[in-house]
């Protein structure tokens, strides 16, 4: 038997108006995923435990059969494994965006004006990070390079506690309010942040992005702090050779420490304008190389709801289905394997909101060898109507494989 697991992060979303009283599911052309549906298992399932922060660590670990109330312990650590960190025991990690902040007045009274610097590319953003650790790295703290506007800080001995706020959640805003608090044990943290403001404002990677036309990336913003995460052994859990295939280091980090192979797609950007025939030829080589268990994710509808742009998350979810599925689907029709096809999102983005919510999500699980009575399309308001519902995400798995 062989597994394919699709999460189309964020895909899950309200009724717009300007879609005509319809989510972006229900307004893509998705035909292959559809198709699916009408002879799948249909449901919804919350893979974000009463009281935790919907954020994609949690809910990803979810979907991949782990209890993130038990083992999930921020994002940071995660994405750092993925970056070839070797984390100490007394070391924390933080995600460490370049964001950016408005120009005017004192830093606490800037507003944020994009969590991702307009996408940055990773080259341009290597070169704010160098500088940031060439001016505030020390014996205590390192600055390493990720993906586009996601990087990470390691610090000795830093506070693993600190409530910082997501800087997707005040797009907008002013950022005085939601700075780190020297009463809180913060003063570090809103000092280092602020310091970076002005190493980065005048760069002149930034200059040559307000030359184009394009958002500065001109502030760090740390948040989701964690030490070093320990999770299970996917294959000896399931039984099953994992691999994952994403464009985001927090996706690698997870199956890394679960045991799986990462497997890096060029081009795999996490956004709308990502490889997507890439990774779907990953997942078709990944099964011909004896990997029987594929866990594909892609970022894209996530970054379109966060950034509010409603063509791009139809268009994110309508290649999703044409690019990836389908190709996928064909390849394990024609291999003479029986197969699973799980797809959900891992939690909802909405347009609305620009936030992720901890309301649950719709999935659906085809099995080759035996059909069941679907929807006739693959929407959140068909997945709640079947009125068959998986109260914690992490028992999931078990529908998939048992």
């Amino acid at each position: 038997m062989k597994y394919l697991v699709l999460i189309p992060d964020g895909m899950a979303d309200e009724k717009i108006e300007a879609l005509g009283n319809r989510t972006p599911m229900e307004a893509a052309n998705k035909p292959t995923i559809d198709a699916l549906a009408k002879k799948s298992l249909v449901g919804t399932v919350c893979n974000i435990p009463d009281g935790m922060v919907p954020e994609s660590d949690t809910a990803n670990m979810a979907i991949l059969s782990f209890d993130p109330a038990v083992y999930s312990k921020g994002r940071s650590p995660l994405e750092a494994v993925s970056m070839g960190i070797e984390m100490k025991p007394d070391e924390t990690a933080y995600r460490c965006n370049v964001v950016t902040l408005s120009d005017e007045g004192e830093y606490d009274d800037k507003i944020i004006l994009d969590h991702s610097a307009d996408e940055i590319t990773t080259a341009e953003a290597d070169e704010l990070i160098r500088a940031l650790q060439e001016k505030l790295g020390n014996e205590l703290r390192r600055f390493y390079t990720g993906v586009s506007y996601r990087h990470c800080l390691i610090w000795k001995n830093g506070n693993d506690r600190y409530p910082f706020m997501r800087p997707h959640d005040i797009l907008g805003k002013r950022i005085g309010e939601y700075l780190p608090k020297a009463e809180n044990g913060g003063e570090e943290f809103y000092r280092l942040m602020k310091d970076s403001f002005d190493i980065l404002n005048h760069h002149p990677v930034n200059e040559a992005r307000r030359a184009r036309g394009l958002k500065p990336a001109n502030s760090a913003w740390l948040w989701s702090p964690g030490k070093k995460p320990q999770l299970p052994n996917f294959r000896e859990k399931w039984g099953l050779n994992g691999a994952v295939i994403s464009a985001v280091d927090l996706i690698k980090g997870i199956g890394l420490c679960a045991g799986m192979r990462s497997i890096d797609v060029e081009g795999a950007t996490g956004n709308v304008h990502t490889n997507y025939d890439g990774k779907a030829q990953a997942a078709i080589q990944a099964f011909r190389d004896g990997h029987d268990y594929v866990y594909i994710h892609v970022e894209a509808p996530d970054e379109c709801g966060h950034r509010a742009e409603l063509e791009n998350k139809v268009l994110s979810v309508e290649l999703i289905d044409q690019k990836i599925l389908k190709p996928v689907y064909e390849y394990l029709l024609e291999c003479g394997d029986d197969f699973r096809i799980m797809i959900l999102p891992d939690h909802p983005t909405p347009i609305r909101l620009r936030t992720h919510t901890s309301l649950p999500v719709p999935f659906l699980i085809y099995d080759s060898t035996k059909e069941q009575d679907g929807v006739e399309s693959f929407s959140e308001e068909s997945a709640a109507e079947k009125l068959f519902r998986v109260e914690n995400g992490y028992t999931l798995m078990d529908h998939l494989i048992r």
